[in-house]
């Protein structure tokens, strides 16, 4: 079946409105966060896949760092066990610890990796464990109030921060052609596993890299305004006004924190991507209007 001389044009605008970004990004590093509903739907998850596979194929280095936090509090629930959660942390004892590494290091990583396969790509799946890759060290939270003299600390259990990244590791992988796909566990000195916000791995790993860009993906058209319109083109002085007057809070608040520091230590530019728009990430690379909240240095 022949295109119409109208689909015909749509065609080759789309086609030639990429390449500035193909050559832009080609050789260059993108780290993408893969979380939420774009990694449990189906056609999303179909969407995801080919949208890494043809970046490595035009020259991109694309590296993915993934959550799965409703499919570990999904097996929590089946095996009668209660999730708990602290600012915004999920409470890590050590039977939960063996449920996260279950699910991230084994379900959530080898299908991901093996959607990337299925599509024409030469992914890799790894955890922070592999090769020394993420170095961690407990995190401690901390909670202050009028009645306390003294902050109190709370004790999560085996979550962690980053504390290095390995990245050898991922070089030898990109380099040999493969797509690393991580799950964000680390390993602390004390040899123990710790559980790693996704959305933190991803930040670091950019830095790390030095990426060109950090993408996350997420279930919101990205940070909205009180009015409901999407913000973009964010520095670090307009954020602080943000949360300042409240328009930043909640779960928002780590991933514009992630989002700004990975600028802020020679990342070109980081983006928040609703997840739920198929294609999201070719949308965001590859067009000139972008789509989601996009964080500069300046």
């Amino acid at each position: 079946m022949s295109l119409t001389p109208e689909s015909a044009r749509n065609v080759a605008h789309v086609l030639t409105e990429a390449l500035p970004y193909i050559q832009r990004f080609r050789g260059k590093t993108v780290v993408i966060k893969y979380g939420g509903n774009a990694m449990t739907e189906a056609d999303l998850k179909d969407g995801f896949a080919r949208d890494v596979v043809l970046m490595k194929l035009v020259g991109i280095n694309p590296v993915v760092v993934h959550g799965g936090g409703p499919q570990i509090g999904n097996l929590l629930n089946r095996l009668g066990k209660e999730s708990e959660f602290v600012q915004g942390m999920r409470v890590t004892d050590s039977e939960t610890m063996d449920v996260v590494e279950m699910v991230l290091g084994g379900q959530v990583n080898k299908e991901i990796v093996n959607l990337l396969n299925q599509h024409g790509g030469s992914a890799v799946g790894l955890t922070g464990k592999d090769g020394g890759l993420i170095h961690a060290r407990k995190l401690v939270l901390k909670r202050t109030s009028p009645e306390l003299q003294e902050p109190e600390i709370i004790d999560v259990g085996h979550v962690g921060e980053v504390a290095s990244i390995n990245k050898a590791v991922v070089d030898m992988l990109v380099s040999g052609g493969f797509v690393p796909v991580i799950a964000p566990i680390g390993v602390g000195d004390d040899g123990h596993s710790y559980n790693i916000n996704a959305d933190l791995v991803a930040g670091r790993m950019a830095e790390v890299l030095q990426a060109e860009k950090l993408i996350l993906l997420t279930n919101t058209p990205g940070l909205l305004d009180k009015q409901g319109n999407l913000l973009t083109g964010l520095n670090a002085a307009r954020v602080d006004e943000l949360i300042a007057d409240g328009t930043i809070y909640g779960g928002m608040l780590p991933k514009i924190r992630c989002a700004l520091d990975a600028v802020n230590t020679g990342v070109n530019s980081s983006v928040i991507v609703d997840g739920r728009v198929k294609h999201a990430v070719l949308l965001e690379l590859f067009t000139d209007q972008g789509i989601g909240t996009l964080i500069k240095c300046r």
